[in-house]
């Protein structure tokens, strides 16, 4: 009942402020983006565990993975152009009110999890794997996880890699790349700067032999 009560008030407020014309307009996108998220939960058949959701136009969510997962929080809001792609066994999961603006990318084949009330910027990609560029064993991805806390600000055109956590209030700075560990109340920002390092490795030889 008080969900009721508080989303009639959320209207009645959006409706005085915002104008008829607008106010249809708003409910017309939300209806649609609520609609895409109920059709992707339908045709993941189980996969995606969870409660009201939106996604908006040309955002895909796809489990790949026999033993792929997903669980999303009530009202988590995915924008326009974000692609999330769980493979092999990754667990996805996205708390309470989360919401991912347009051009997001998530990658998971392993954990990665996002706390309630997160707001995430447009380009950020994150991602629990990395490719193993240097081919040293039979592993083709070298995988971790990646935990982000509540009440998190991820900026735009972040990276967040592999074995990362963030704690809760942390904030990224725009552009930043991110591996490892954030304190909670924290603000992390990278200081950008050209290093070129060279890769030796055994795939340096191999590359060198086809060369020839």
């Amino acid at each position: 009942m008080g969900t009721l009560v508080k989303a009639l008030q959320t209207i009645g407020t959006q409706y005085r402020s915002r104008g008829i014309a607008s106010f249809l307009a708003m409910n017309r996108v939300q209806f649609f983006a609520w609609l895409r998220a109920w059709l992707a939960r339908l045709f993941s058949f189980g996969k995606i565990k969870g409660s009201i959701f939106f996604m908006q136009a040309n955002s895909t969510i796809e489990l790949l993975g026999k033993r792929s997962r997903m669980r999303i929080g009530k009202y988590a809001f995915i924008r326009k152009n974000a692609s999330i792609r769980i493979d092999h066994e990754g667990e996805l999961e996205l708390g309470d009110y989360v919401f991912i603006n347009d051009n997001c990318n998530i990658n998971c084949v392993s954990r990665i999890s996002i706390g309630a009330y997160t707001k995430i910027a447009p380009n950020v990609c994150i991602n629990d794997h990395d490719h193993n560029y240097k081919r040293t064993g039979d592993q083709h991805l070298l995988i971790g996880q990646v935990a982000i806390g509540k009440h998190v600000w991820i900026g735009s055109n972040v990276v967040i890699l592999r074995d990362t956590v963030i704690e809760d209030h942390a904030v990224i700075a725009a552009g930043s790349v991110v591996k490892g560990h954030v304190p909670a109340h924290t603000l992390f920002a990278n200081k950008r700067e050209k290093r070129l390092i060279p890769i030796e490795s055994e795939s340096a030889g191999l590359a060198a032999r086809e060369s020839l």
